[in-house]
Formats: structure tokens, sequence, C-alpha cells
């Protein structure tokens, strides 16, 4: 099973999963934030390379298309999770993510009592980009609260009147406050809309899936 690169990438990227949340529990602030960013990044990145190689390679494996998904799956809830209790539950976040988590949810539990006739819930091309816009989408808030951690730090060393004469103009930006609040304002606006178009995306898919599997829900007549 572990006898092959791209099965080691996607092993690799589910205990980052965990170790997301975790860094949080053994690091302070903003050092734990960057860690899990480079930890997500770096899983984003395997989800690629993982099937990339595979095919490449010849290395397709039962193994490796059961892990993949759920992979997938444990990187984004977890980081959701932690994203949700980073914002303070700011509902601009907190439904999107939720509406995220609930059809991620769903959908496992379809696939679980169809059994043998999961197959039939194929991932689909919509379902791959919406993948691909949670692992943008998550990055970028991460980026937020980190740069905001940044801008708090600079407001409370130089005070309120510090930080009105520094965004007036007024006064040297040394510590780098005007690019602090910048970023972190930029990346909370860029992530809030990328996520809320995830979770469009992903209540889509779960309709979608949930259509196609009427027909196994449905007694059948006769």
């Amino acid at each position: 099973m572990l006898n092959t690169i791209p099965n080691v990438l996607t092993v690799l990227r589910l205990l980052a999963a965990p170790a997301f949340a975790l860094v949080f529990v053994v690091l302070p602030s903003p050092v734990a934030d960057w860690v899990a960013l480079a930890l997500f990044v770096g899983a984003a990145l395997t989800d690629y390379f993982d099937g990339w190689l595979a095919r490449r390679w010849g290395q397709v494996s039962a193994f490796g298309r059961m892990l993949d998904p759920i992979a997938d799956k444990a990187m984004v809830v977890i980081a959701l999770a932690v994203l949700m209790g980073l914002s303070g539950l700011n509902p601009w976040v907190l439904i999107p993510a939720a509406m995220i988590l609930f059809r991620e949810v769903f959908v496992s539990g379809l696939r679980e009592y169809l059994g043998a006739d999961a197959g039939k819930l194929a991932v689909t091309r919509l379902a791959k980009w919406k993948t691909t816009v949670q692992m943008v989408a998550i990055p970028l808030l991460m980026l937020a609260e980190i740069f905001e951690y940044d801008y708090l730090a600079i407001y409370n060393q130089i005070g309120p009147e510090g930080e009105a004469a520094v965004l007036a103009g007024a006064a040297d930006d040394e510590f780098g406050l005007r690019r602090a609040l910048w970023i972190s304002q930029a990346a909370s606006a860029a992530g809030v809309a990328t996520i809320w178009i995830a979770g469009v995306l992903t209540l889509i898919t779960g309709i979608d899936y949930f259509r196609k599997a009427l027909p196994f829900l449905t007694p059948k007549e006769g």
C-alpha cells in the first residue's frame, strides 16, 4: 500500500489534517497560523501531484482511490472547523462553512448507505471545481487571520493616535501597519467571496448527488 510515492503523498495529506488543528494547541499565534497555512498549502499541492504521478507512472491503486477523497474531506472539514473558531464565529464564514460541512456529511452518508451502488455517485467535474475553490478560500482566510493579528499587534504598540497618524500619512509607517491592514482586508474579502462560491457549489453538487441516488432510495414497483 505504501510502496509508491503517490500513496505516501496521500497518507501524508491525511496526517496533515489533524496536524492542522494540533499546531494551535502546541504553538502560539501567529506561528501556529503560519505552520497551519503551510500544512494546508502543502496538502493541497499533494492533492494534485499524487494523482498526476499515479497516472504518469502507472501506479493508480485501489488504496489510493479509496484514501484520496477521505484525505481531502478530512483536511477541508478540520480546516473549516478551526477557521470558524479563529473567526469568532463570523457569520460570513460560519454560514458557508456550515453549508460545506452539512453537504460533506450528507453525501458521505448517502455513499455509505448505497454500499455497492455508491459508484453511481462518481465525482463530477463540478465537484472537483468545488474542491479547488475550497482549497483557495481556506488559505485566503488564514492569511486574513495572520495579518489581522499583525495589525492588532502593531495597533496595541502605537495606540489609536499612532494608528490615526499613520493612516492619515502624518507619521512614518515604520511597523508596517498599512501593509498589515491592507493584506488582512484584501485576503478577508477574497476569502469570504470564494468560501461563499464554494458553499454554493457544494450545495449544487450535493443536490446533484441526491438526485442521482433517488432511484436507489425509492422502492421499486412490482
